[in-house]
């Protein structure tokens, strides 16, 4: 390998290879001659969507294990299999095994755990726009009290990129159902998709907040749904553990 090659990794997986060759680690590969000036623009870190506990990314991003650990992140749940755990020895692994259905329950126990012991944690799949947010959401769901509509808008939010497709909304609609129930003419009727994936103006039934717009209340539990509810401020602290941290909005964006 060229000195060069050795002295600068490559923009998007962290790696060091060939411009235009293929990744030797993770597959990687910059698809055209526009690729360097696209990967600049492309964010190395994973999107903080819990303040200094929750973390979403893409394989990319778990691949970049030095930054990784500037976050202090120490966990990471890959949720798809055929995604390789890089770093055993850095970081520990907890990967989800079924391809078709995400096993909620199963990747719920793990982050609570990570809660539990107030250890930072990545949630990836291969490009952190569908699976691994679906995952995320449903952490927000159980956990915080919020309703998919609510929790869907606070991870998008924080990852504009998130594109959940129509097959794994109805298993978080599904996941829904288990946790809250069913509520009869008020659940929300599934959205209009695109081919694969949502539209990135897919806002759950309510608008999408500008500058200075409330978000739904969040945190309790008891709230009627979304979809009838008025808005009010979005919460500006939360609570992990016996901590009390300090939410000013403002994450980094993956």
């Amino acid at each position: 390998m060229r000195k060069r090659e050795r002295e600068n990794p490559c923009g998007v997986c962290g790696h060091y290879h060939k411009e235009h060759e293929t990744c030797g680690i993770c597959g990687h590969r910059l698809p055209n001659a526009d690729a360097q000036q696209t990967a600049a623009q492309l964010s190395a870190f994973p999107s903080e969507i819990l303040p200094d506990f929750l973390f979403l990314g893409s394989y990319d991003n778990a691949s970049r294990s030095e930054l990784l650990k500037t976050q202090g992140i120490s966990r990471v749940l890959n949720t798809v299999p055929a995604c390789q755990n890089l770093y055993k020895n850095t970081f520990t692994y907890h990967c989800l095994q079924d391809e078709e259905s995400i096993p909620f329950d199963d990747a719920m126990n793990f982050l609570e755990q990570c809660e539990k012991d107030r250890a930072r944690v990545l949630v990836h799949c291969m490009s952190g726009k569908n699976r691994s947010p679906a995952v995320v959401v449903a952490y927000l769901m159980k956990s915080k009290g919020w309703r998919l509509g609510q929790s869907y808008q606070w991870v998008k939010e924080r990852r504009p990129s998130v594109e959940i497709s129509q097959a794994v909304y109805q298993q978080l609609h599904d996941f829904e159902r288990k946790i809250f129930g069913n509520i009869e003419n008020n659940d929300p009727i599934l959205p209009v998709f695109s081919s694969s994936s949502v539209a990135p103006a897919f806002n759950f039934g309510f608008e999408k907040p500008n500058d200075g717009t409330a978000l739904p209340a969040f945190g309790n539990a008891g709230t009627t749904s979304i979809f009838t509810s008025p808005t009010s401020e979005i919460p500006q602290e939360f609570t992990f553990g016996a901590a009390q941290i300090q939410n000013n909005g403002a994450f980094p964006r993956g």
